[in-house]
């Protein structure tokens, strides 16, 4: 399964789609991963996944306002199915260990 880390800046529609369905009520520090990315600065992070990918999504102080604001938008448009493809622009990819 391939990792990828994505900045909140970086978010496409797809993956806010994805992080609004896992945390509808917004994360919780027990939703929090952290670790060390490969130039040895901590990472906060929050997990979604697909069947294919595991993405994690870097923890900012707009990433909240940023899916709220998302879920609002999306609640006054129909429901949509999530395509498979996600549009890699600005995302880092990261190998499994």
């Amino acid at each position: 399964m391939k990792r990828v880390i994505v900045d909140y800046k970086k978010l496409n529609k797809d993956i806010l789609n994805l992080l609004v369905e896992k945390f509808p009520d917004g994360y919780a520090d027990q939703d929090i991963i952290t670790f060390r990315n490969q130039y040895n600065e901590t990472i906060e992070a929050v997990e979604v996944r697909t069947e294919e990918t595991i993405y994690l999504v870097k923890i900012s102080k707009r990433l909240a306002d940023t899916m709220q604001s998302f879920e609002d938008e999306d609640s006054t448009k129909s429901s949509e199915t999530i395509p498979e493809t996600v549009d890699k622009q600005g995302v880092e990819e990261v190998e499994d260990k």
